[in-house]
């Protein structure tokens, strides 16, 4: 008996010890984390709406986190080569990733991934709720909405329109838009909302459904036309630019929201870090300044928590998901 009991002492030793050392790794991740610096994938080209938001974030998550953030734009076919770099990226926190409707659910339905747009991720934050506008050539004939649904009819061999690719938000939303009016044009694929602008306002293309933190300044600079608003109220940082409903296309919205993950198995601890440092950032009212001059509006502190991007990146795969499908869009 005197012998059990060694060894059954020397068993709750032994488990004390890996409780111990359990809790120590665990703390372990929170103080040391972040110990070298932090790169945040951008899955466009440089100057694009995606990357301009994750430009104004990163030195603010850098000065919270006392690290350095780097930026690092890794463009392609639709946001996916850096989707597939940032899921097979070691889960330590060191490699993050900006996205948004298009890299995080659209490509889920259009494009066949190395990985899964939900599995592979761990939600850090919700980060901005945005729109799209429906935007053209400074020397396009029409002036509204409706006379660009008519110049588009008139034109149907000519007219055409800058996309980020075949499946992204621009494309989807112009495959609407052509089922809702009935018009046709051609797609022009490019590697960015960035230089689809500069080919629009260099009067190259005619038309774009583009993010408003991309076209609103060109928008207030005259160099393009903005002929609606993809939601159903007006925005405070363009007052003058009618809704769909009111331009006379009801019911064409189009939420264009943004958010960060980390690799599938990150350590919770460390998603917390970095979901506390993004919500620091967005309470500042210099970012929701500058982000509500881009179009794009903070959700509540409630909204921007892992938990909650997961709920409703779901959501909304599970709404557009069938609509892509049945529409049947696919990569070019």
């Amino acid at each position: 008996m005197r012998g059990l009991w060694a060894v059954l002492r020397g068993h709750v030793i032994v488990v004390c010890a890996l409780a111990g050392s359990a809790a120590w790794t665990t703390a372990g991740h929170a103080q040391a984390f972040p110990s070298r610096p932090i790169t945040l994938i951008v899955p466009f080209a440089a100057g694009g709406p995606t990357d301009t938001l994750a430009r104004i974030l990163s030195e603010r998550i850098a000065a919270e986190l006392r690290t350095t953030v780097v930026v690092e734009n890794v463009a392609g076919a639709s946001g996916s080569i850096a989707g597939a770099r940032v899921a097979r990226a070691t889960p330590d926190g060191a490699t993050i990733t900006i996205g948004h409707w298009g890299t995080h659910v659209l490509n889920g339905a259009v494009l066949k991934l190395p990985y899964d747009v939900v599995s592979d991720f761990e939600p850090v934050a919700m980060i901005a709720m945005g729109t799209q506008l429906i935007v053209g050539r400074k020397s396009l004939e029409a002036g509204n909405l409706k006379e660009l649904i008519a110049w588009l009819k008139a034109n149907p061999s000519k007219a055409t329109a800058g996309t980020s690719g075949a499946g992204t938000g621009a494309h989807v939303a112009a495959v609407f838009f052509k089922d809702k009016t009935g018009t046709d044009f051609q797609f022009v694929p490019y590697r960015g909302a960035g230089p689809a602008m500069i080919d629009l306002v260099a009067g190259q293309i005619d038309i774009m459904f583009d993010q408003a933190a991309n076209s609103l300044p060109h928008v207030k600079n005259g160099t393009i036309k903005a002929f609606a608003v993809t939601s159903p109220t007006r925005l405070a940082s363009a007052p003058d630019v009618p809704t769909v409903d009111e331009a006379g296309l009801p019911g064409l919205y189009i939420s264009y929201w943004h958010g960060i993950w980390a690799p599938k198995n990150t350590p919770k601890d460390i998603v917390a870090k970095l979901n506390a440092a993004v919500s620091a950032v967005l309470a500042d009212a210099a970012v929701k300044q500058r982000f509500a001059e881009l179009g794009q509006e903070i959700p509540p502190s409630e909204q921007q928590t892992p938990a909650a991007l997961a709920t409703f990146q779901k959501a909304e795969t599970e709404k557009w998901w069938p609509i892509v499908k049945a529409a049947d869009i696919k990569a070019e």
